[in-house]
């Protein structure tokens, strides 16, 4: 790795790691969306790094461009200030997953580097790894039936949606408009 790379891959990580860290620890919902946004652009650079050009531009069109702005949305819609209620009842399991999720990290790092007594080096790629030509030829050759299948799976999730929205709002009743003051029914 030349001076460059190391250059490109160090700001790259410190981008996830920033941007990870104020997500979860942003008071504010929009900065936290923020945060998640430039987590998601080190992602990308990591990607552009290993020469996967199609998942570098996923990454962006799909979480950058689609998740974090529905994020923002969701925000805007119930309002930057809402919170939930304070729930002492919830600060248990909530610490208990905190203690689950960190003896499972310490675990895993441990049993890693016990596995790992000399890093092994991997295969070179081939030439069109990664780009979109070699990804378009996996998914249309190898890969069609699972690509067609997770697509009928959306359109059946979007068609549930549209339905239980619909369903909603036709149940609904409005009310009456209010007769003014004076004016009797006889």
């Amino acid at each position: 790795m030349n001076g460059l790379a190391v250059a490109f891959f160090s700001l790259c990580a410190l981008a996830t790691v920033t941007g990870a860290l104020m997500t979860i620890l942003a008071k504010n919902p929009i900065r936290s969306a923020m945060a998640l946004l430039l987590s998601i652009g080190g992602i990308t650079g990591f990607f552009l790094s290993l020469s996967a050009q199609f998942l570098a531009a996923i990454e962006l069109i799909v979480y950058a461009g689609a998740v974090v702005v529905l994020f923002v949305f969701v925000i805007m819609l119930i309002g930057p200030d809402a919170s939930p209620p304070r729930d002492a009842k919830a600060a248990f399991s909530r610490w208990m997953a905190v203690i689950v999720f960190g003896l499972f990290a310490l675990t895993t790092g441990i049993l890693a580097l016990r596995a790992s007594g000399r890093p092994h080096a991997l295969p070179p790629a081939a030439a069109d790894f990664g780009t979109i030509d070699g990804f378009g030829h996996e998914l249309f050759t190898r890969g069609l039936v699972p690509f067609e299948l997770a697509t009928a799976l959306f359109v059946g999730a979007v068609v549930g949606a549209i339905a239980v929205a619909r369903g909603r709002h036709r149940g609904e009743t409005q009310e009456p408009a209010q007769k003014p003051a004076g004016k009797e029914a006889a």
